[in-house]
């Protein structure tokens, strides 16, 4: 089943990047593949969120719990949807006063073998596209 990590030093700061992808739901404004996202619950250290994801001719929603772990650490968990289970975390480590590293994690699988099929022919680049895209938001949001 797709796995992918990826760690990447960034310009900016880990609190930054920490508040970033936090930000739920602002997600459809530069996520590749997410249309839409709703949140149900919201607190200081957990967010519990659907997203609706679109690829080709596929839409899926699925709900997740995202606990955040201030300063540094963002876990995923998946609650319902079209997976059989999927697993994301996101490390920001500090490395001077304004910039740091990512360290991004991704394992998942569907429970349909078709869509399985179809992402899975795209995954790696998918998931370079999503980091890219988190990156990118921080060019916009953080650059000066």
């Amino acid at each position: 089943m797709p796995k992918h990590t990826e760690r990447r030093a960034l310009p900016y700061s880990a609190e930054q990047m920490f508040n970033l992808v936090a930000d739920v739901g602002r997600y459809p404004e530069f996520l590749p593949w997410c249309v839409a996202t709703r949140i149900r619950q919201s607190t200081d250290q957990v967010i519990v969120a659907d997203m609706v994801i679109g690829f080709k001719v596929f839409r899926e929603r699925f709900t997740s719990k995202v606990t955040l772990l201030k300063p540094d650490n963002i876990k995923v968990i998946y609650e319902n949807g079209p997976f059989k289970y999927l697993n994301n975390n996101w490390n920001f480590i500090s490395v001077e006063d304004n910039s740091c590293e990512i360290d991004f994690y991704v394992d998942f699988e569907f429970r349909s073998r078709i869509l399985e099929k179809a992402i899975g022919m795209v995954f790696t680049e998918a998931v370079h596209r999503m980091v890219n895209a988190f990156e990118k938001r921080a060019d916009v949001l953080y650059k000066s």
